[in-house]
């Protein structure tokens, strides 16, 4: 066994782990129980995706998916802090009307 099939069954390796991370916190996203849970699984989703960009630009040796996972990192960050602000404005108009019931 050379090094070049030692990476190749490392990449195969670290690739079909984080899938079935990926998997577990895709049922998280779904299943909730709270809207910060399934902010907080979107983020991971985006992050693990962003990590087995960077695992193929390592194997396939092209630097340009390396680009591709940074500006796939801004979009992710993007699309969290939008849901999150999203969330917070939810929130406090279910706290508003909340305390105009209790009045």
């Amino acid at each position: 066994m050379n090094i070049e099939q030692a990476y190749e069954i490392l990449y195969w390796g670290a690739i079909i782990v984080l899938a079935l991370i990926m998997l577990f916190v895709l049922v998280r996203a779904v299943k909730g129980p709270e809207i910060v849970d399934r902010i907080v699984a979107i983020n991971m989703l985006g992050t693990l995706t962003i990590m087995i960009i960077c695992i193929l630009a390592l194997w396939l040796k092209q630097g340009y998916l390396l680009d591709v996972s940074i500006i796939y990192a801004m979009i992710s960050f993007l699309a969290v802090v939008i849901l999150t602000r999203i969330y917070l404005g939810v929130y406090r108009e279910r706290a508003r009307r909340k305390g105009e019931e209790h009045e």
